[in-house]
């Protein structure tokens, strides 16, 4: 399980370029979102950034891995990457982890059409936490393996619990 820094831009907020910093690092992935502004960048979370690697509409975020899974079409090229990023009510941190760690990443992992499943934490940051899914196709999302995952009685109890909560779809920049 790998530690990385992820660059989260703004081209709403600020249109300027990626600082070349970042555009050299060893192991950059880039991913633009399919609908709005956001561009997220990760930088494996062995490599230090100066201060001035940022501009306005861009912020670093440290994100230590809690959890991660090969997924059912592991191998394969995948060219999409779905974040959940979400806070969770103070009482809450313990049932999500572990609906995370026993039910929900696990289950999503194993559908058709998803190479990576991962979670991260912002320890810093909110939100302070973030579900990844390399994804070979959109239609996974939609399929009816991914839906019966969302489905559960678990997942019912947990959602309610996220605050702060954006879901984006990301293609590789």
């Amino acid at each position: 399980m790998e530690d990385l820094w992820l660059l989260k831009h703004d081209a709403s907020a600020a249109p300027g370029e990626i600082p070349r910093t970042v555009r050299a690092a060893a192991g950059m992935q880039s991913w633009r979102a399919v609908e709005g502004p956001w561009t997220y960048i990760y930088v494996p979370g062995d490599l230090a950034f100066p201060e001035d690697a940022t501009s306005a509409g861009m912020s670093w975020h440290r994100l230590q891995c809690l959890q991660a899974l090969d997924g059912a079409s592991f191998g394969q090229p995948a060219p999409y990457h779905y974040v959940v990023e979400t806070d969770v009510l103070a009482g809450h941190e313990d049932d999500l982890n572990a609906w995370y760690a026993q039910e929900h990443l696990p289950g999503l992992a194993s559908v058709a059409g998803t190479v990576r499943a991962a979670r991260y934490l912002d320890a810093a940051g909110s939100p302070r936490y973030y579900a990844c899914y390399d994804l070979a196709s959109p239609e996974a999302l939609g399929s009816a393996a991914w839906l019966a995952v969302r489905g559960t009685a678990w997942s019912a109890r947990v959602r309610p619990a996220f605050r702060n909560t954006r879901r984006t779809m990301f293609r590789k920049g």
